[in-house]
């Protein structure tokens, strides 16, 4: 096989949210890492990069995936100035079947901390947009995130897996009814106006709270939820002093660094009286400091955390997940014939261009007869001879792809090629002389 599926990266079960956090791109990030990792990875033909807050992997094609995946590895270290020794342990490299394997688990949510939560597959969807953004798409990508994406239809559709699913958001809600005999007379400020915000927004609302503040830099977005909701929404320049009034704060920002700080919170906590304060972190990077869990009264989950609370609302949704991962193995192999079949591509089209010519040269030879038939008749001997080439090309590309891998990728092929395209070439060089000399004798 010429070129491999090549997937390098880590994820929530890899590596723990303090890794990932220092290797994860914003979404506005992408397009322009992606125009970067193409100069400094020569060895990849086509790549896209998914960051979300569980994993940041780099799907890619190359020729020779070892070589590849290293490129990978430095371009991620350099790109996020991380020493490759902090996240070596962590890494993960797929190649070939495995990578279309991993793929395909991952767009139907069969390697999510939340087992059939549906983010992930508009998460995939949103990658593929800007990796045709970037230019960096070709054509086994194209065909590999589409079949993802019908993968993880079929998978939705022939399954219960996300029936009673939960996503993060909810599993963040679930943590802190948990924590609180009761929600109905709590604060909650949400920061952070995104999909997931708006989950946990509408949980918490379902859930009878008394209070529900709202901020984000998209100020238009916050006020929107909010009168949706029933909530307030607060410019996200001044949401400081409404801090001593959450009993819950849940941060949802794509921030490149904390913007809850321990030591700005030490008066917030003084002016609660140290009332508890729960704070739920589930941005990556992370949107608090993690030096907050060390303050008195102040609770601090990350998205890490989280997995335990999914832990337990996990059981129906894996053994419906094991019928989800046959359908993944069938259409592993579909893909698979597909990427076995590229190969043939060169050597079908050789062969195709040395039977034509030997169609035409033959009809070349009986001219003479061929001109006395009727037009309709002529086209009829034309539709025929065009059949018979494309029946035997039929069974030459079928007797390939039944073959058993004895030889290396691309060896039944160049077989085929040589053994039929040069034979055909001295047949057509013999067929030439002879037309030539009737010719002269004309």
């Amino acid at each position: 096989m010429e070129a491999s599926l090549l997937i390098v990266g880590v994820n929530h079960r890899t590596a723990a949210v303090a890794v990932r956090e220092r290797l994860a791109y914003a979404d506005e990030e992408i397009v322009p890492a992606l125009a970067r990792l193409r100069g400094a990875a020569p060895a990849l033909r086509e790549a896209a990069l998914l960051s979300t807050c569980n994993r940041v992997e780099v799907v890619a094609v190359a020729a020779e995936p070892a070589q590849a995946a290293e490129e990978v590895i430095r371009f991620l270290s350099s790109d996020r100035d991380v020493e490759q020794a902090s996240f070596a342990e962590s890494i993960y490299r797929f190649d070939g079947r495995e990578a279309v394997r991993h793929l395909f688990r991952v767009g139907a949510s069969l390697d999510s901390m939340v087992v059939g939560e549906p983010q992930i597959l508009g998460q995939l969807k949103i990658a593929y947009a800007q990796t045709a953004e970037a230019a960096t798409i070709g054509p086994i990508l194209h065909r590999a995130f589409h079949k993802a994406f019908s993968v993880a239809k079929r998978v939705r559709k022939s399954t219960m897996i996300g029936h009673g699913s939960v996503s993060v958001a909810s599993a963040a809600v679930t943590l802190a009814n948990q924590i609180f005999d009761t929600l109905a007379d709590k604060t909650v400020m949400l920061m952070g106006a995104g999909k997931m915000a708006e989950l946990c927004a509408r949980q918490l609302k379902s859930l009878g709270i008394e209070s529900l503040l709202i901020t984000s830099r998209t100020f238009d977005r916050a006020v929107a939820i909010a009168r949706e909701l029933g909530g307030t929404a607060v410019p996200f320049d001044s949401y400081k002093p409404y801090l001593r009034i959450a009993d819950i704060v849940i941060g949802s920002l794509a921030a490149t660094k904390p913007v809850l700080l321990a030591g700005e919170f030490e008066s917030v906590v003084r002016e609660r009286r140290y009332r508890p304060v729960f704070l739920i972190d589930l941005g990556v990077p992370r949107n608090f400091d993690e030096r907050l869990n060390a303050l008195s009264n102040v609770y601090l989950y990350d998205i890490d955390d989280l997995g335990q609370v999914v832990d337990k609302s996990r059981g129906e949704r894996e053994r419906e997940a094991e019928k989800a991962e046959q359908i993944v193995e069938l259409e592993v192999e579909s893909f698979w014939r597909w990427m076995n079949g590229l190969d043939l591509v060169p050597a079908i089209r050789d062969i195709r261009t040395s039977m034509e010519r030997l169609r035409e040269q033959e009809l070349a030879r009986h001219r003479g007869w061929l001109l006395e038939l009727a037009p309709e008749e002529r086209e009829r001997v034309e539709l025929v001879t065009r059949g018979l080439v494309n029946k035997v090309l039929h069974r030459i590309l079928a007797g390939l792809r039944r073959r058993e891998d004895a030889l290396p990728d691309g060896a039944y092929a160049e077989i085929a090629r040589r053994l039929l395209c040069d034979d055909l070439s001295a047949e057509l060089g013999d067929a030439d002389d002879s037309i030539d000399d009737d010719d002269d004798a004309v």
